[in-house]
């Protein structure tokens, strides 16, 4: 089971931001965590210190507004929550990544408004807080797949799937998926994505018989990724496919009306002058669902 102890939440009190504070709450009371509510100020109140110690009444009221909408006035006293504000800020995603580093927070869950054209140049705050944070990030978006209940609050994970490439970051996000497939009892997809030829074949012999070839030596280790217990308890589909890693993950998550993304954050993966952006940025960016961007916790 996933050790989830603090969540983060950066909101700006807006019904958007809302949606993804539904599902900080449905973790947090499914993993019986503390949250962490945090609300981010740019260059608008000069002379402020850049943290509040004392919210103002507005933004306090705002806070448990926001929270009874999903846990109702029963439930309001049954969560740890604990209100942060940062004034005067330069750059919301870096404060974020900073307030989680500082709260030693083992996940941050953040609503991302999709703005694909305009990120694809200056980035976007999410893709920001997955390349910066300390820990795991939940990137959730408008109009997708839901898997906390509306009404209910209820986590309701039925396929998750991982995007696999043998790497140790790609490792994280596997044991990130077993375990919530493990806790869910959901579907596992397990997905590789061949994009060239294998460091030992040149380059010029990497034709369409060599892909071919490669297939089978990929689904092998797949199969050899996941222990044998795993399942016992779990449905496993693992899945080889050729081509660009992010247009292969996202077409594959709408073939299989997938829930959860899980990839692993490797720095190689973003590149902050790329001009296109990275596979993570790009999934991040047009996904039929949530996405959880993973990482090892930092240590202190």
């Amino acid at each position: 089971m996933l050790r989830i102890e603090r969540i983060l939440c950066p909101t700006d009190l807006s019904p958007e931001s809302d949606d993804g504070l539904r599902y900080a709450v449905a973790l947090a009371r499914a993993y019986n965590a503390k949250l962490f509510l945090l609300n981010c100020t740019k260059f608008k109140a000069a002379g402020e210190e850049p943290e509040s110690k004392h919210l103002s009444t507005e933004t306090a009221r705002a806070f448990q507004g926001a929270l009874c909408c999903h846990l109702g006035l029963a439930a309001f006293n049954q969560i740890n929550w604990e209100p942060l504000a940062i004034k005067n800020v330069q750059d919301v995603g870096v404060a974020i990544a900073h307030q989680a580093a500082k709260h030693k927070v083992d996940l941050i869950v953040m609503r991302s408004r999709r703005r694909p054209y305009a990120a694809l140049l200056l980035g976007s705050t999410a893709e920001t807080v997955s390349r910066t944070a300390p820990c795991p990030v939940l990137v959730t978006h408008p109009q997708e797949c839901e898997w906390v209940g509306l009404s209910t609050g209820e986590i309701v994970l039925q396929r998750i799937l991982v995007a696999y490439d043998f790497s140790s970051d790609a490792e994280v996000a596997l044991n990130y998926g077993l375990s919530l497939a493990q806790e869910y009892q959901t579907e596992l997809h397990l997905l590789h994505i061949l994009t060239k030829a294998e460091p030992e074949e040149p380059e010029l012999a990497w034709s369409a018989r060599v892909t071919e070839s490669a297939y089978p030596g990929a689904a092998r280790k797949l199969q050899r990724a996941i222990s044998k217990e795993v399942f016992l308890w779990c449905q496993v589909t693992t899945a080889v496919r050729f081509g660009k890693p992010y247009q292969e993950v996202l077409a594959y998550a709408k073939e299989h009306n997938i829930d959860l993304i899980c990839m692993g954050a490797g720095g190689t993966e973003f590149t902050l002058g790329a001009l296109l952006g990275s596979n993570v940025d790009r999934v991040l960016r047009q996904a039929p669902c949530p996405v959880l961007v993973t990482r090892p916790v930092k240590a202190d």
